[in-house]
């Protein structure tokens, strides 16, 4: 039933803070630690706590380096059979959450969730420290590491520290030389999948996000959130 909403786009359980909508109580419940701080789910390696005991458990894999779930098709490992689920689009081109006002396409719901934010400039999740607002959750913890300093995640060979695993995880392509994405017109290859859907802008000429002050187009909303710093003369965050 919960997942049906996701079609029905019917979001019944609403976040008093933030108006934020989701399709049962229980998202509902762990949405909520965003603003009440609490991360009940601790590692025992380094300290880090999480909203979710899944969110620990794939965390861990960053000290174990177990990676159990393997593309067929490149090899990349993942933590999760969701994490796979979602790389395997990368080889497939599904994209099935599209955005009703410009079109684009996502492999996720929460994908698209946040590119809306580009449409509607909603920005719910909220630093206690500074008040800055944020599309993701993910972007918003993040950002935390500007006023604690942490860096949790450690590069094995170099010791340089990330504030993401995934930063962490991009970083180590360095070392291992390892570009699993690559792009079907040119032979170039990339560390995230992410990195590859903005290269073939190149070969598609597609920019879909548009600066409303000054017409420039981008392939990302990430890089039109922080252009939009020319006119606003705020200083965006860098997550890595």
């Amino acid at each position: 039933m919960a997942h049906q909403r996701v079609h029905t786009e019917e979001w019944p359980f609403t976040c008093s803070e933030c108006g934020k909508g989701f399709t049962s109580s229980s998202q509902l419940k762990v949405h909520q630690r965003v603003h009440t701080g609490e991360r009940p789910f601790n590692c025992s390696d380094c300290g880090k706590g999480f909203t979710q005991l899944a969110n620990l458990q794939a965390h861990q894999s960053v000290h174990t380096g177990e990676w159990p779930f393997n593309c067929l098709e490149c090899g990349k490992g993942f933590i999760r059979s969701s994490q796979l689920k979602v790389h395997q689009s990368v080889h497939s081109g599904e994209r099935p959450f599209t955005c009703s006002d410009c079109g684009k396409g996502f492999t996720q719901l929460t994908g698209l969730q946040a590119h809306q934010s580009v449409h509607t400039g909603e920005r719910p999740f909220n630093c206690s420290d500074c008040g800055k607002g944020f599309t993701q959750l993910s972007s918003l913890q993040a950002h935390h590491s500007v006023h604690t300093g942490e860096r949790p995640f450690t590069c094995s060979v170099c010791g340089k520290g990330f504030t993401l695993s995934s930063c962490l995880l991009t970083h180590q392509s360095v070392h291992t030389g390892e570009w699993p994405f690559t792009c079907s017109d040119c032979g170039k290859g990339f560390t995230r999948s992410s990195r590859l859907l903005t290269h073939q802008s190149v070969h598609t000429g597609e920019w879909p996000f548009t600066c409303s002050d000054c017409g420039k187009g981008f392939t990302q909303s990430s890089r039109l959130l922080t252009h939009q710093s020319v006119h606003t003369g705020e200083r965006p965050l860098t997550s890595c």
